[in-house]
């Protein structure tokens, strides 16, 4: 049997999905659902919370209860508009260098003794460095017997070549924010020569077959290199 509280949440989910609600609206009271649905506040908080936790509330203490401004369960399109010609990227490695921090293990999912390797990439357009990123890839996934340093400029190439995955058609996920002042490092390594900010992007993927870690990647792209564009899919 569903519990009370469930039925009330996929209730109120089906009604903010249904548009009734603007991105920022005020929602229900607890008194007003404890009356709708004539159950206790209990019932109605746990409906409230899981809600909360899923991203399609907002609830502000002495405030209220307001309709989350994430845009939840909305289909979009994302685009990394290219600001030059894609002809022009040229991807240089690093360094390829075995690791077993424990952050970056717990990151891809390993064990204490696994082993993981740390790629450091640094892109160029016309010559000029706006990409450093750093990728954290399961040991198992990386050849290094066969393939020498440069082979893996293209990661996606060598998971594809060498393993027969595609990373563009697996899970992610994927953050964006600026860092300001960008690590010193990153800044020498992209030519800043006074203190700028940069994209700092975190991006994990999956595989779609047992949800296995594939990569974990931190990126800084320069800012006046970063442009995104975002449509909803009915478009």
């Amino acid at each position: 049997m569903v519990p009370k509280y469930q039925l009330i949440k996929d209730n109120l989910k089906e009604s903010i999905l249904s548009e009734k609600f603007e991105n920022g609206d005020r929602f229900y009271t607890e008194a007003e659902l404890v009356e709708m649905y004539n159950v206790s506040s209990i019932t109605v908080i746990r409906a409230l919370n899981g809600l909360e936790r899923e991203g399609y509330l907002v609830r502000i203490q002495g405030k209220g209860t307001f309709i989350s401004r994430a845009r939840k369960n909305k289909l979009v399109r994302f685009s990394d508009v290219e600001l030059f010609p894609v002809q022009n990227d040229v991807v240089s490695v690093l360094t390829i260098t075995p690791g077993n921090t424990n952050k970056y293990l717990q990151h891809l999912r390993l064990h204490e003794n696994d082993t993981y390797y740390k790629i450091e990439r640094l892109r160029r357009a016309d010559n000029v460095p706006y990409i450093y990123q750093q990728s954290y890839i399961p040991a198992k996934y990386i050849n290094l017997k066969n393939h020498s340093e440069q082979d893996y400029a293209s990661i996606y190439a060598r998971f594809r070549e060498d393993f027969g995955i595609h990373m563009t058609e697996e899970k992610f996920v994927e953050s964006n924010e600026i860092a300001y002042p960008t690590p010193d490092r990153v800044a020498t390594l992209l030519n800043m020569k006074t203190p700028e900010p940069t994209v700092f992007q975190v991006r994990k993927t999956f595989s779609h077959i047992d949800n296995d870690v594939l990569e974990y990647i931190e990126t800084y792209k320069k800012w006046d290199y970063y442009k995104v564009k975002i449509q909803s899919n009915d478009l």
